[in-house]
Parts: C-alpha cells; structure tokens; sequence
C-alpha cells in the first residue's frame, strides 16, 4: 500500500514524531503486528519500526482461507479466516497480504485474491455447511458452500436470502444481532469435520479454532491459540469441583469442551476429527507422555 505523498513545493511533509522510553517489553508477535520492516501503528509508541502503518479494513471473500506464517502457499497454516470475517492488511501486494484478522487479532498473511474491499455483513451460517444456489430456488445449482460461522450480508427473498454471490436458504442462517446461547450444542455442529491444524470450520477444524467458533457465535470472543484461551477463558475449577456441560479443559497444546460431567468434545489429531470420547481416554492416552496431562479446567459464567 503507499500513502499520500505531500507535493507541495515549499512545505516539508508532516512527521509523525514518537518518544520510547522505559523497559523494553517482550510482544507476542501472534498478536501484536510488527516484523522487521513494518509495524502497527499502534505500537509506535511501544517498539522502534523503521516504517510504520495504518491498517485498512478488508472482507473476506472467500468461504475460507488460511492465515499462513509466511508469503507462501507451502508456510505453515496458523488460523483461517471465514467468509465474511474482517482482516485488517498493513502490506499488500500483488499476492498476498500482511496484517491481522479483525475478530482476534491474529497476525499473518493471507492470499490478496481472498480479499476484497469492507463489506457490510447481516446474516451468519449456522449450519455446518450451508449450499450457496444460483437462484432462489432448492432446485438450482450450486455455486459453493459456506461454513458454520461465515458471514455475509442478505436480503429476504421467499425461503432464501439474497447476496452478492447467490442465495442462501433462510433455514442455513441466522442475523448477526441473535447469537446462540449454548456453546456446546454449536460445537456438537462440528462432529465428524476432519481435524485441521490452523482450521477454523472451512474444510476442517482444529482444538482451539473449535474452542474459538462455538463461543463466538454466542457472542464470546476468546484468544486464538490454546495457551492464550487457557490463560483468557473462564475462571480455574478446584480439583474438587465436579466437571459439567460446558466446561473447557486444558491439556499440554490441547483443548476440549465437556458435554457432561465425564465425555469432552474436541478436535484432536489422534482421531482426525471432531469427537466425543470419555475424558478418562484421552487423559489415558496422554500419560506416558505427560506426567500431569490436564493443566487447567476452566468454567465460564453464565
């Protein structure tokens, strides 16, 4: 991106001027955006950046698209980002785009063709996948398919709702101003879906991406990654608190959801897919490898 450039002749162009002092603060490059070259705005006044930038808002348009550690299609897949969700791009160029995803914050780069300029979003999917038919009509043909959580905006026609791209049936979907009360029953949405690292729902779905989706569209915005939501989530559970629906537990890089007092719902990479399974299982299976393999149980409040 490249900013207005003062053509003035006698007029020196303004500077931003910024003052650093005190210690130095070690930043989670997850979720603070600065890189060698560039950084956030923001953080002018915390870190030194040889350039700074002001993010533009963009929309995702794609039904999903990885958020990638590296300008490459062979980086390392950290998050996604779903139809309709927000990113905010610092550097973009011809392929790709640099900067950090509007619902969480997250840093990273995602392709420049899955992006486009903001868009005002109404509706939300709320089924696991939702067709996109080229008319209004059950009969039509389908243009795509939409994932649980993706966002998009809609106007009334008959059964369906009509964007930009084509029509969503009425029964796929739901206003953003009516978020779902029970995490748990949106999570249960997501059994069978293949385990994916860095997946939010599009194709697949990883522990914390699960954790994430199911508590945001009841309108709870957590962390990203297991360590943050484990530290943000909730308050801690004393051992001798019996566990109940709803409950999250932490294992080392792991996370799940309780559906009752003793079976826990989660994407996991032993079964590559979302299940439910005894907690005494997956405790189990992780002990020769983990002398204490549940680290935190948290519960959140109603």
């Amino acid at each position: 991106m490249t900013g207005q450039i003062n053509t003035t002749r006698n007029a020196p162009p303004e500077r931003t001027r910024f003052k650093l002092d005190g210690r130095s603060v070690a930043l989670d490059h997850r979720v603070h955006a600065a890189r060698g070259d560039l950084a956030d705005i923001s953080l002018a006044g915390v870190l030194f950046s040889a350039h700074y930038a002001r993010a533009v808002e963009l929309t995702c348009v794609a039904p999903g698209a990885p958020i990638l550690s590296q300008p490459s299609h062979n980086a390392e897949a950290v998050s996604e980002l779903l139809r309709g969700e927000s990113f905010h791009a610092l550097d973009v160029t011809t392929d790709w785009a640099w900067g950090f995803c509007g619902h969480d914050g997250y840093v990273g780069y995602i392709r420049r063709d899955a992006l486009d300029v903001k868009e005002a979003v109404s509706h939300r999917i709320v089924n696991q996948s939702a067709p996109l038919f080229s008319r209004a009509d059950i009969k039509a043909p389908i243009a795509d398919h939409w994932p649980l959580g993706a966002r998009f905006g809609g106007e009334t026609e008959d059964s369906f709702l009509a964007t930009g791209d084509g029509f969503i049936h009425g029964r796929h979907a739901a206003p953003l101003d009516s978020p779902e009360s029970d995490w748990v029953a949106v999570a249960q949405r997501y059994l069978g879906q293949p385990y994916v690292w860095g997946g939010r729902g599009h194709r697949g779905v990883d522990c914390s991406g699960l954790v994430q989706v199911a508590l945001g569209e009841c309108g709870i915005a957590v962390p990203r990654d297991t360590d943050l939501q484990c530290e943000g989530i909730g308050a801690p559970i004393e051992a001798s608190v019996p566990l109940q629906r709803g409950d999250l537990i932490f294992f080392p890089g792991h996370v799940g959801i309780m559906t009752d007092a003793t079976h826990m719902l989660h994407a996991n990479a032993h079964w590559m897919a979302v299940v439910v399974e005894p907690l005494a299982d997956v405790v189990a299976r992780l002990a020769p490898d983990h002398e204490q393999p549940i680290i935190a149980r948290r519960r959140i409040a109603l």
